[in-house]
């Protein structure tokens, strides 16, 4: 059974392994952290993956203060196709919304 695990550990290594040999770059980055009440940044890689996030504090100051984020990440799968993440997470919790999510 050791044996077994061991063996599963390994295969689940190799398969999470990067594959292509291909080293991922920034290509573009921003950020801003807009002090007390926000924040923003992107970023762009070599690979085609790219995110955007923006955090605001809503009702600064009161009992009822919160953050609310809003954002978009897209990849390339190896398949050569791109899927987009949008997303929201707030008092409402997160909220994912995509082509390929189920609804």
């Amino acid at each position: 059974m050791l044996v077994f695990g061991i063996v599963s550990m390994v295969l689940a290594c190799a398969w999470a392994a990067p594959q292509g040999n291909k080293d991922v770059e920034i290509v573009e980055q921003t950020n801003e952290n807009i002090g007390i009440d926000g924040y923003k940044f992107s970023y762009t890689l070599s690979d085609g993956t790219t995110r955007t996030e923006e955090g605001t504090v809503i009702n600064a100051g009161t009992e009822n203060e919160s953050l609310s984020v809003k954002g978009t990440i897209s990849w390339v799968a190896p398949d050569g196709q791109t899927y987009t993440i949008n997303f929201v997470a707030d008092e409402n919790g997160f909220q994912p919304e995509g082509a390929h999510i189920p609804k």
